[in-house]
């Protein structure tokens, strides 16, 4: 057996890692008499690792409370909405490296639509509206921003998106809790969803950077041999940079104008039906960002990191059908606190981590292995092996109701 010494970092600490994250920040004080808060984290923990319910997570440990007397806790501990979304962007960056905010770093902010088939619980603004999608139009929709840096993606703010909410004011909240963060803005890149009069006016008047996509809105003219105007008549032009004016609402019923610098770029690619080679033009609205056009298109490549973030954040989100939108806002800012973790730990065990492209060793520990590692923890404090099988009597009651 290997000693103590000859590991660089233990499945407890990992552990302890996790909880430190989510135990600091939250602050949940919670006394049972067998679900105490230590007790509760842990649940919480192997639920996110398992990707399982709270009940399916109760349900095989012989030292757990069972899942009502979970959600009993989580309902009388969480507080309010808006202060427990400070304390989860406190904790999702407890442990940031202190590198990261000695500069300016580029950050990406997208939205995240998780499906949703039942009714609100409370108001009706809890539920967003959006293109089908999982066989509904209804989500809880989510808003985070993750630091784009040296391969480290870091999501430093999240917020709940209530139905109705301006884009605006979504890009404004999350811009106040990174500088809460202590963390400088470099420049924004924003996803095409954020493309509106009132977004970019917005960023230019807080003198922030930006690269977002332009969105080609109205119909084609039916007359094909006519020459396109606005923003389709930039298709038609060489690779560089154009001065135009775009019209849209800034505020409720307030029109306006803006002016904006927009790149035209192309890619080549490979049509899957001939395979003959393509090229596709693109067009960014760019605001304080000196490239070339070749670079901006590979530079807001980057922002697509982030969607590799959620795809692993729904790898560790508790499953759950309740109505509570904290319960559920926790659920979803655990799985990204999980996986900063994750990546704060390859930062410590990278080579040459101040240095432009540093060297990470992924096939250490894959997140999933990390989420397995925690899962195993938590199953030996809870008597996980205490429960040998299906027991007669539960079989017998379950029987008798059939």
């Amino acid at each position: 057996m290997c000693s103590r010494t000859n590991y660089i970092i233990t499945k407890e600490e990992i552990y302890r890692y996790s909880e430190n994250w989510l135990s600091t920040a939250l602050r949940l004080d919670y006394e049972g008499r067998k679900c105490t808060t230590s007790v509760l984290f842990r649940i919480l923990l192997i639920a996110s690792g398992r990707v399982v319910s709270l009940f399916a997570a109760c349900r095989d440990l012989a030292d757990a409370p069972c899942s009502r007397t979970v959600y009993d806790a989580l309902s009388a501990t969480l507080p309010d909405i808006r202060e427990l979304e400070r304390r989860l962007n406190r904790s999702l960056c407890h442990k940031l490296p202190k590198a990261l905010l000695r500069k300016s770093r580029i950050l990406a902010i997208d939205l995240t639509l998780i499906p949703y088939h039942g009714k609100p619980a409370f108001d009706i603004k809890e539920i967003f509206r959006s293109k089908p999608k999982s066989g509904t139009s209804h989500f809880h929709a989510y808003a985070t921003a993750a630091v784009v840096h040296k391969g480290y993606r870091y999501t430093v703010a999240l917020m709940h998106v209530e139905y109705g909410a301006s884009m605006k004011e979504v890009v404004k909240q999350l811009v106040q809790l990174i500088r809460r963060r202590g963390i400088k803005i470099r420049y924004l890149l924003l996803d095409k969803g954020f493309y509106s009069v009132s977004v970019l006016s917005y960023l230019q008047r807080a003198k922030l950077g930006y690269i977002v996509p332009i969105l080609l809105r109205g119909r084609t003219k039916k007359d094909k041999t006519a020459p396109p105007t606005g923003m389709r008549a930039l298709l038609k032009k060489n690779n560089g940079y154009y001065r135009q004016t775009i019209t849209g609402q800034d505020g409720k019923r307030k029109k306006a104008q803006l002016t904006i610098n927009v790149c035209v770029t192309s890619k080549d690619y490979l049509q899957e039906k001939t395979g003959k080679k393509r090229r596709k033009k693109l067009l960014f609205a760019i605001s304080k960002v000196r490239r070339t056009w070749k670079e901006i298109r590979e530079l807001y490549r980057k922002r697509f990191g982030i969607e590799t973030t959620y795809r692993q954040m729904n790898e560790a989100r508790i499953k759950t059908c309740t109505r509570d939108p904290r319960i559920r806002l926790l659920f979803v800012a655990i799985a990204l606190v999980l996986r900063n973790v994750w990546v704060w730990i390859h930062f410590k065990l990278a080579k040459g981590k101040y240095n432009e492209e540093p060297q990470l060793f992924l096939e250490l520990l894959r997140f999933q292995e990390m989420l397995l590692w925690i899962t195993q923890t938590v199953q030996k404090a809870l008597g996980a092996d205490k429960t040998h099988g299906i027991d007669y009597e539960t079989y017998q009651r379950l029987a008798a109701k059939r």
